[in-house]
């Protein structure tokens, strides 16, 4: 087009197409690199969010295979197993955070490439994964812990029971191997003390022995499947029954060698011996004798116990015997007989109180395992309640609204009953522990002193917590009651603004432009102290949620900007306070509304007095209205725009049919910057429509305009080429008129000939 032109070399049209074309080489220049960008980013968001599923998805799934573990084993075999599955568990979980890693570096290079609402999107997915992760190390590492503990507990009494286990195997084997009962007196004798001796050495076993037993039992009651529990029971039962192998084997072979020391005819050492045993005994039976305490410490005194009574029933035997051989020898009057008849009276008178005092033991042993046994419920019933309170109390959620915290008061006033009915099973646990104390083992001392302690301790614990908890619903509550009243005492004041507001209202407005103001300034004063209430508002209604808002009521479509400035400004909606809040009880809700409504209205006041203040102005300044004056100032801001006069009128000529109506001239103009009113405007429009039609055509516009109307201008030779040129544009009716185009001061290019000749023969 420029080529078939004749537009001259270095005119404005070559030198405006050179600036188009290289505003065209930088936009598109400016494109290319951002879809370079954008291609970058969609293919790193691609594979940013593609890894953040997968990961999620993997460690989902790791969680909940953690879930479904079994339990940690009480076998040491089957833990040791599990601890290597553990490792293999754990090197997993460190997989995860190496791919952690590199999603979190990746949406650092993404969040450079997004905008600023795409990056807290970013930031939260990585925090997600972040969050799941750290979840994720908590319980792998929980899991570990409660792995080396129990496989600790395992091995301990593994070792323990097979040490025991080995030992009374080989001691096993060596009562077998022993030699058969000696005849004579000395050798007797000899293999007594021997017996003796390994009597000895099996009572120092004993502590080691309950000491096993004591652990295995513990392992039985924390094992959680059936099969550790089957296994550990073997276990303790393979044990017991070694022991009480050796102890059946070593008291019949000493049952064997009283018997042949008997037959050997030393009644006098058998007496001794036997009398030897019953004074061993005697004491350990007696009824000061302690037997109480905690429940293994009874169940092992009760074990001893009974092996003390078959030792007894085999010595019976010996008895026996002795009152015959005795008996035989006393039917002879000789000394000796007579002293071996009142030995065997004092032996006999000692062995029905020993046997007394063993059923008497045995009441004893069954009545201390029965309070043991309570004792034992009482407390692990007593700490299971104070768990579950402890949960309740301690981190059960205080709920904000009305209705949740009255309801979580009276499930506090009920919780706090339970624990008052708790204080007296805590006082029934201290006297039952008491009054076993006073017949206590002293091997069981320390442990029910220290049960006795701690249900103290945790009872005392839980109740501070209640107690904390029910300050703060007292607070809570109290908190509530304040902000009822504080509600109340809002709605009183805004339902006397209000009141004030409406009788303002009825009020006709004045007439002269300083009532209005003074009216004004009294608005003024009235919407300070109303802004002084909006932080008590605020603050009143801060426990309202916020109502879920779309995006499309976040973000609203963006209206086309327009140039829309006069001297009366179009006052912008109302802004609605606290509308994004969803009341959720009927006071506040009262509260809201009665303060939107107030708002709404003193905001229309305002806009009401504002306009009619405006309006006062304007017909004020419209009394000394002067065309000639507005159509200068016309002039010069379409001067200062750098547009002609035509161009004015096609921008306000939308339909392009050649004429414009009074509305659309008078709101293009109150539209744009041109300072004016509507009064004026009014006047204006009637002055550019010369034939009354109701439309101003281009010719009118332009010879309303027209510098001849202007009194004060003095005629140029410039002023009388632009009006010439305007009068036969004006002239054209075609509906393509011709077109002038200015090549250079007062040198005009058109495209009609007639047009051209004409305004050459004005200006040669």
């Amino acid at each position: 087009m420029l080529e078939n032109s004749n537009v001259v070399r270095g005119s404005s049209t070559e030198h405006s197409l050179c600036i188009l074309e290289q505003k065209w080489a930088s936009v598109y220049s400016k494109v290319q690199e951002r879809k370079v960008k954008l291609t970058e980013g969609l293919s790193l968001a691609k594979e940013f969010h593609s890894n953040i599923q997968e990961l999620l998805t993997k460690m989902a799934k790791c969680e909940e295979s953690i879930g479904l573990l079994p339990p940690a084993s009480f076998v040491l075999d089957t833990v040791c197993a599990q601890l290597q599955d553990h490792k293999t568990l754990v090197n997993e979980v460190n997989c995860y955070g190496e791919k952690k890693t590199t999603v979190e570096n990746a949406g650092s290079r993404l969040t450079e490439l997004s905008r600023k609402e795409d990056c807290d999107v970013i930031q939260n997915l990585i925090m997600t994964v972040q969050d799941r992760y750290k979840k994720l190390q908590q319980r792998t590492a929980e899991r570990g812990r409660i792995l080396e503990e129990v496989k600790k507990n395992a091995r301990q009494f593994n070792e323990s029971w097979r040490l025991l286990l080995d030992w009374m195997t080989e001691v096993e084997q060596t009562l077998d191997t022993h030699k058969e009962i000696a005849v004579s007196y000395d050798e007797i004798k000899q293999q007594l003390t021997e017996q003796k001796e390994f009597q000895k050495l099996l009572r120092s076993k004993r502590p080691m022995y309950d000491a096993t037993l004591k652990s295995g039992r513990s392992l039985h009651e924390r094992a959680q499947t059936n099969q550790d529990r089957q296994h550990l029971e073997n276990l303790l039962a393979e044990l017991k029954d070694a022991w009480d192998t050796i102890s059946g084997k070593s008291l019949e072979r000493q049952h064997k060698l009283e018997e042949a020391l008997l037959f050997s005819g030393r009644f006098t050492d058998a007496l001794q011996a036997l009398n030897d045993w019953l004074y061993r005994a005697e004491p350990q039976l007696a009824e000061d004798v302690p037997v109480g305490g905690d429940k293994d410490m009874v169940s092992n005194l009760i074990e001893k116990h009974k092996a003390f009574q078959k030792e007894l029933g085999k010595r019976a035997g010996c008895i026996r015997t002795l009152k015959r051989s005795v008996r035989d020898l006393t039917r002879s009057s000789t000394a000796d007989a007579h002293w071996l008849q009142e030995q065997m009276d004092e032996l006999e008178s000692r062995w029905e109180a020993v046997c007394k005092l063993s059923v008497t033991k045995q009441d004893r042993l069954e009545a201390a395992l029965q309070q043991a046994e309570k004792f034992d419920g009482l407390v692990h019933t007593f700490m299971e309640r104070l768990t579950e309170a402890e949960r309740v109390l301690k981190y059960g959620v205080i709920p904000e609204e009305e209705e949740g915290l009255l309801a979580f008061r009276r499930q506090h006033q009920e919780s706090m009953s339970a624990l008052q009915a708790q204080e007296m099973e805590l006082e029934n646990i201290r006297c039952l522990g008491e009054e076993i104390l006073s017949s206590c083992h002293p091997d069981s001392i320390i442990t029910l002193k220290s049960w006795i302690s701690v249900t103290k301790t945790r009872y005392e614990e839980v109740q501070t917590w209640a107690l904390q908890q029910g300050q703060k619903i007292q607070s809570g509550v109290a908190a509530l009651e304040a902000e009822k009243e504080e509600v109340q005492r809002l709605l009183d004041w805004i339902a006397s603004a209000e009141e004030a507001l409406n009788l303002r209202e009825q009020e006709p407005l004045p007439e002269t432009i300083a009532q209005n103001q003074e009216l004004i300034e009294q608005h003024m004063v009235f919407m300070e102290e109303l802004n002084k209430k909006v932080p008590e508002v605020e603050h009143a209604t801060k426990s309202c949620k916020h109502k879920s808002i779309s995006k499309q009521q976040a973000s609203p479509s963006k209206r086309p900007l327009t140039k829309r400035r006069s001297t009366q400004k179009i006052q912008p909606a109302a802004h609605v306070p606290l509308e994004h809040l969803d009341p959720q009880t009927p006071q506040l809700s009262q509260l809201v509304s009665h303060w939107q409504k107030l708002w709404l209205l003193t905001a229309a006041r305002q806009n009401r007095l504002e306009q009619h203040q405006q309006a006062l102005k304007e017909m004020e300044e419209f009394a000394n209205f002067d065309f000639n004056v507005w159509r200068k100032r016309y002039i010069q801001w379409i001067s200062h725009l750098k547009s002609r006069i035509l161009d004015v009128f096609r921008s306000i000529d939308r339909d392009q049919d050649g004429r414009i109506s009074h509305k659309e001239f008078i709101d293009s103009v109150l539209a744009s910057k041109f300072p004016t009113n509507s009064l004026e405007m009014n006047a204006v429009a009637n002055i550019f429509d010369m034939n009354g039609d109701g439309f101003i055509d281009y010719y009118e516009f332009v010879s309303a305009l027209h510098p001849s109307r202007d009194p004060y201008r003095r005629t140029l030779d410039a002023d009388q080429i632009n009006e010439e040129v305007s009068r036969q544009v004006s002239q054209c009716n075609c509906p393509k008129r011709f077109q002038v185009e200015q090549i250079s001061a007062n040198r005009y290019r058109v495209s009609d000939f007639r047009s051209q000749t004409a305004i050459q023969k004005m200006f040669p």
